[in-house]
């Protein structure tokens, strides 16, 4: 017991540097961006060769390579939900940093164990919202370090570009094996979503592929509608009948920490144009409308968790949630999460176990609304 406590809590822990890693970038810190800094300079080759994902051991989960058994973390369900008819779209699932490691820019495809664990911890909590709208295909990735996702300069840059181009390379791979005349899902995290964010620009919009695209969940970070989306090839959703749009939100407990965007007001969008906060993408997850509002009684389950999430409770009406100033701000009876949020009222580890029903639900409606 004492053992399984120790696990338990070096879970915990490391959860609360990949959220303190975020708000570092938020809310800046130089001294422990210093300390987040990876050792060296970036070097492609401590990351270990490209992946070839036409093997099994290149995917976390991938239904043509490996088996969609109980042991696939996307094909996890909570306790009390069972596994429905498959539907006809294929979903493409990019996880969020889980390299918590100072060592190197770029983690290797096969990190070390606490790494793993966390990896399969967030594949299980997101992409198994999406197992009723058919098969995930779920990449490893030399995903860049936390500390490489935090800071500026060519180190970090490096380690990023690595990162999109492994997970380009195995979305071209997922064109290859997904049905060809089925929808397309996409969905991350955090920096999932930033990559999928690229992916969507440079391989989606404006070509044929673009007509496959069931709906694009990209929450974790923030998307101006006026500096990014414009480049991204597909609107915003504005009804949860919609089908070929992009969803975004971050969760912030209410009040929420008005400064959040202060790094990125900084940065230039996609298009070329300035950033601002109240011009982020918010599109609320239990209305799938941009800039919705719900009360608790609209959310369809939130996921309470044990400590690794192997197992989970599902439990509706409890959470409500509105767009405000670019912020989804959560209201109702939230769980007590540990790790608790961060400063800020920042919910950011909980993007999708706060509303995972309504996420199932609301990529079953659009799967039903797309035409091939």
């Amino acid at each position: 017991m004492c053992a399984r406590r120790f696990l338990i809590a070096v879970f915990i822990l490391t959860l609360l540097v990949v959220a303190a890693g975020f708000a570092l970038f938020q809310w800046g810190g130089d001294v422990l961006l210093r300390q987040a800094t990876p050792k060296g300079h970036f070097q492609a080759a401590r990351a270990g060769g490209a992946p070839d994902y036409t093997l099994a051991d290149s995917w976390i989960s991938n239904p043509r390579l490996r088996d969609p058994g109980t042991d696939d973390p996307a094909h996890w369900l909570p306790d009390g939900v069972t596994h429905g008819a498959l539907g006809t779209a294929s979903t493409f699932y990019v996880h969020p940093t889980t390299y918590l490691m100072g060592d190197r820019w770029s983690a290797p495809i096969h990190p070390d164990p606490l790494t793993e664990a966390r990896t399969q911890l967030f594949v299980r909590s997101q992409a198994s919202a999406f197992n009723l709208a058919g098969g995930t295909w779920a990449p490893r990735y030399r995903q860049a370090a936390y500390g490489a996702f935090l800071l500026k300069g060519a180190d970090s840059q490096k380690a990023l570009e690595l990162a999109y181009r492994d997970v380009a390379a195995a979305f071209d791979e997922f064109l290859r094996e997904a049905p060809k005349e089925g929808g397309i899902i996409l969905a991350g995290h955090s920096q999932g979503a930033l990559l999928l964010e690229r992916l969507l620009r440079e391989k989606v919009a404006g070509k044929p592929i673009a007509r496959r695209i069931v709906a694009a969940y990209l929450p974790g970070w923030p998307i101006s509608t006026t500096a990014d989306l414009p480049a991204l090839g597909l609107p915003a959703c504005t009804s949860p009948q919609q089908a070929g749009c992009i969803l975004s939100w971050m969760s912030f407990g209410d009040p929420p920490n008005a400064n959040f965007f202060g790094e990125w007001e900084k940065t230039k969008g996609l298009t070329g144009g300035d950033r601002r906060q109240d011009e982020a993408l918010c599109v609320n997850p239990l209305t799938g409308t941009q800039n919705g509002v719900a009360p608790p009684q609209l959310n369809r389950g939130t996921l309470i968790p044990t400590a690794n999430f192997r197992s989970a409770t599902f439990q509706p009406g409890l959470v409500g949630a509105r767009c405000s100033s670019g912020l989804l701000v959560i209201e109702g009876d939230i769980p007590s999460y540990v790790p608790p949020p961060l400063p800020g009222n920042n919910f950011h580890i909980y993007d999708y176990a706060l509303f995972w029903g309504s996420i199932r639900a609301d990529a079953k409606n659009r799967l039903e609304a797309w035409r091939p």
